[in-house]
């Protein structure tokens, strides 16, 4: 086993360990969950028994999680520097999340547009919140004045626009796949998002 293969080992174990206890779960009551013993599950978290595929898989199924997260070990992009959209005085942060979802987070400095025509319609659902400023959530016939903490979730299919309300506002937001590409395709021919 190499160096790395023992790093691996070792954080994959701290890590169900950690899950379990985060779940305030005793080791019978995980062992249970798995349907391993309760002293090989024991001897994976310490240790003690070498880590098979197939007990991992199992492991993290009974933990509410992927193969996957439980073994990634990419630290690399741990600090991110912000996109910026200079023809939409926007700012983005992308945000690593499970695969179909996108998290960004974006600063938003121009008033939502006054043409209803300019909103977008697209599959999708998308949910957000205000982290700083006041925002103005144009939704169908309706506008929302949402300010710092606020939230709202809403399905992508009714026509939708965002703005910032008095000043820049920072927000995060989170799309579902269909959400994202609707999304994409309008920062792409110039449509607000």
């Amino acid at each position: 086993m190499t160096q790395e293969d023992g790093e691996l080992d070792s954080l994959v174990r701290r890590r169900i360990r950690a899950l379990r206890l985060a779940q305030g779960w005793s080791l019978e009551e995980l062992a249970a969950r798995a349907k391993v013993s309760q002293s090989t599950l024991s001897r994976i978290e310490n240790g003690r028994r070498r880590l098979a595929l197939d007990q991992l898989v199992t492991l993290a199924r009974a933990l509410d999680t992927s193969l996957d997260q439980l073994v990634e070990t990419a630290a690399d992009d741990v600090v991110s520097s912000p996109v910026i959209d200079a023809a939409h005085a926007r700012m983005r942060w992308s945000v690593k999340a499970d695969p179909g979802v996108s998290v960004v987070r974006q600063r938003l400095t121009d008033p939502p547009p006054d043409n209803p025509s300019a909103m977008r319609a697209h599959p999708g659902r998308e949910w957000l919140v205000v982290l700083s400023g006041t925002a103005t959530l144009l939704l169908g016939n309706r506008r929302f004045r949402m300010e710092t903490n606020q939230a709202a979730e809403f399905p992508t299919m009714l026509p939708h626009a965002i703005g910032a309300e008095g000043g820049p506002c920072e927000l995060l937001g989170i799309f579902d796949r269909d959400a994202r590409r609707g999304h994409q395709r309008g920062a792409d021919d110039g449509t607000r998002i």
